[in-house]
């Protein structure tokens, strides 16, 4: 299997260099004309993604995140939610590379078989960086009017929180 894995990628380029011979494409010109294509793409989302990034920055420098933490945790210990996690709950939809930070800092502070990072583990694979891909996207392709993209997204992501909570307690409590 593990000489199989190798010859994957390989296989791969092989399989569209020849389909694109056998359908008489100019492969090598069509590569470059989507790298050019892609350079300006990243070119064109680089001011989404700066004001992204300072966003986050800022939430988190200006004490917000743990004001939010402060306000919330009353109403999850009512409902038995560690507040642990609420970090990783409002940081997920932003960035996929904060929230990895917080996964980290959780693992190094509660160890990595406790229920608190269990549940944000399954957080972080059962939520989207919503706020991160409807800036950097839809930026990307000029789209403006988002209609409910970002409702549906947040309450999904909410719906990711919560289902986390309730499987990780199911199954390791």
């Amino acid at each position: 299997m593990q000489h199989f894995t190798a010859l994957v990628i390989p296989l791969i380029i092989l399989f569209i260099l020849s389909h694109g011979l056998f359908k008489k494409v100019a492969v090598y010109e069509e590569f470059i004309e989507g790298a050019r294509e892609g350079f300006g793409t990243a070119v064109r989302i680089i001011p989404y993604l700066v004001a992204m990034l300072f966003a986050i920055a800022m939430f988190r420098a200006s004490g917000a995140m743990e004001a939010i933490i402060e306000l919330l945790t009353p109403l999850l210990s009512l409902f038995g939610i560690p507040a642990e996690t609420l970090p990783m709950a409002l940081i997920r939809p932003m960035t996929g590379s904060g929230s990895v930070g917080i996964l980290a800092e959780l693992i190094q502070t509660h160890g990595e078989d406790s229920i608190i990072v269990k549940i944000a583990a399954t957080m972080f694979g059962s939520t989207e960086t919503t706020l991160y891909v409807l800036a950097v996207y839809f930026g990307a392709v000029n789209i403006t009017k988002t209609r409910y993209a970002l409702q549906a997204g947040l309450i999904a992501d909410l719906a990711g929180y919560l289902a986390a909570v309730v499987i990780c307690f199911w199954f390791f409590s």
